[in-house]
C-alpha cells in the first residue's frame, strides 16, 4: 500500500503535516489531536477519565476493535486488546494438515495421473489429495509421480489448471523448506518491491526460521538475501529488515525487571518525549529482545505513558517503517493473532488479495492455522471457514475450505 500523502517511501521517515511533508527530525511530530483525519483520539484528560481500574483504557475494550460490532477505527487498525498472557511462538504447533494415513504415494500419483490425463480436469480428486496430505507426503507423490510416468507433476498441475487455483495447488507442491525463501525471492524480484511480503515474513519467523531461510536463499538462488534485501530497500525500514535477518533475538531464558523499566523509559524517551522521533532505539529494542521480555515492556510501556506502544509506533512513525514495527509489536503478542488479522484484511472490503490469503493459508497449515482461527472467531466475531465461504468460489474455495479444516461457529 503506497504511504500517505507526503511521507517518504524510505521507511517513513517524513510525517504529514499541515502545508506538506516535512523531516520527522527536524520539525517536531504531528500534534496528538486528531493526527490523521477522521480518527479523533482523545487527548491524555479524556484517556484518564476513560482508563479504568486495571490500569487499562477502555479504548482497547474487544468492543472498540473495529471488527463487526465494532467501532473503533484505529483500535482495528492496529489490532489492539487488552493485555492478557499469551503462548510462547514455539507453542504454536496446530496444523489443520497432517500426515494422512493410510498413505500410498503410488496410489495418489497413478490418481492424480488418471485426473489430469486426456480431455478434462477432474479437478475435485486433484484438490482433495494435495490439500489432504502435508507437505512431505506431497514430495513422496511428487517423486512417485516421476518415477511412473516420466513427467514432473508440478508442470502438469500448471498445464491443466488456471487461475488462483492453479496457484494455490502449485503452492502446496512447494517444498516447505523452500516456501519461505522462495516468496522472499519473488517480493524482491523485477520492478519494485513487495514490502508487504518482506514484512510478513521478517516479523513473524523465529530466529532459527530466519537463519533456515538465508541459508536456503544461498543454496537455492546462489545469492545473499540480506544483500538483495538491502539493494531493494532504504532508511529506517531496511534497517530493521536487515536486524530480523541477523535472527539474533535475545533468547527467553527469564525477565529482567530493571532491564523492562529501562527499555520502557527509553522508548518513552524516543517517542513521546522527543521533539521527532529516535528510530534506532525503536529498531534495537523491538528488533532484538527477547518475546517474553517486550511482552513485559508493552505493559510497562502502558503503565509509563498512558499509551500502547502501538498508539505511539502509529504517530511517531508512517509509511513501510510504520507497517513493520506494528507488525513485529502484534508477532510479539501473539502470531496467531496477527495472522487471523492478515487473512480477515486480505477477503474484508471489494476485492481480495489472492496472493496474502493464499501464502498464509499454505504456510501455516501445518503449523498454527487451528490457533488462527481459534484467534479469528474470537476477534472478528465470524468464522475463517465462513468468510473464506462467502469470498471466493468454484474449486479455489473447495481447496481452501478443506486446507481450513472446519467452521469455528
Amino acid at each position: 500500500m503506497p504511504p500517505f500523502p507526503g511521507h517518504s517511501r524510505e521507511g517513513g521517515e517524513s510525517r504529514e503535516v499541515a502545508g506538506g511533508a516535512r523531516p520527522a527530525s527536524s520539525a517536531g511530530r504531528r500534534p496528538r489531536l486528531a493526527a490523521r483525519p477522521g480518527w479523533g483520539w482523545p487527548g491524555p484528560r479524556v484517556r484518564q477519565e476513560l482508563r479504568g481500574r486495571n490500569g487499562t483504557s477502555s479504548l482497547f475494550a474487544p468492543a472498540s476493535l473495529g471488527a463487526p460490532g465494532g467501532s473503533g477505527r484505529r483500535g482495528a487498525r492496529l489490532g489492539l486488546g487488552p493485555s492478557r498472557r499469551i503462548p510462547e511462538m514455539a507453542k504454536y504447533t496446530r496444523g489443520t494438515v497432517t500426515a494422512f494415513a493410510p498413505f500410498d504415494a503410488r496410489a495418489d500419483a497413478e490418481a492424480l495421473r488418471k485426473a489430469m490425463k486426456g480431455l478434462g480436469t477432474d479437478e475435485e480428486t486433484v484438490l482433495t489429495i494435495l490439500t489432504t496430505r502435508n507437505n512431505a507426503q506431497r514430495q513422496e507423490i511428487a517423486s512417485a509421480f516421476k518415477t511412473l510416468f516420466g513427467r514432473d507433476l508440478v508442470d502438469d498441475l500448471k498445464s491443466e489448471l488456471t487461475g488462483k487455483f492453479e496457484t494455490l495447488m502449485v503452492s502446496l507442491m512447494r517444498p516447505a523448506y523452500i516456501f519461505d525463501a522462495h516468496a522472499l525471492k519473488h517480493a524482491i524480484k523485477g520492478a519494485g518491491t513487495n514490502e508487504k511480503v518482506l514484512t510478513e515474513i521478517l516479523a513473524s519467523r523465529t530466529p532459527a526460521e530466519v537463519q533456515n531461510i538465508k541459508q536456503v536463499y544461498q543454496q537455492e538462488y546462489e545469492a545473499d538475501l540480506e544483500d538483495k534485501i538491502t539493494g531493494e530497500t532504504s532508511g529506517h525500514f531496511q534497517r530493521l529488515l536487515v536486524v530480523l535477518l541477523q535472527g539474533n533475538r535475545d533468547p527467553d531464558v527469564g525477565v529482567d525487571e530493571a532491564l523492562v523499566e529501562q527499555d520502557a523509559q527509553v522508548l518513552f524517551r524516543a517517542g513521546e518525549l522527543k521533539w521527532g522521533t529516535d528510530e534506532e532505539k525503536f529498531i534495537t529494542i523491538l528488533g532484538t529482545r527477547s518475546v517474553s521480555h517486550l511482552r513485559r515492556v508493552f505493559d510497562k510501556y502502558m503503565t509509563i505513558s498512558g499509551f500502547q506502544i502501538e498508539e505511539t509506533i502509529d504517530r511517531e512513525t508512517s509509511g513501510d517503517l510504520e507497517k513493520l514495527l506494528l507488525a513485529v509489536v502484534k508477532c510479539i503478542r501473539s502470531v496467531p493473532a496477527y495472522f487471523a488479522e492478515t487473512l480477515y484484511y486480505s477477503m474484508k472490503g471489494a476485492g481480495t488479495d489472492d496472493d496474502t490469503l493464499i501464502r498464509v493459508m499454505v504456510s501455516r497449515s501445518e503449523v498454527d492455522l487451528l490457533d488462527i482461527r481459534q484467534e479469528f472467531r474470537k476477534n472478528f466475531a465470524k468464522s475463517l471457514y465462513q468468510m473464506i465461504q462467502k469470498d471466493t468460489s468454484g474449486d479455489y474455495r473447495k481447496a481452501l475450505l478443506l486446507l481450513c479444516g472446519g467452521d469455528d461457529d
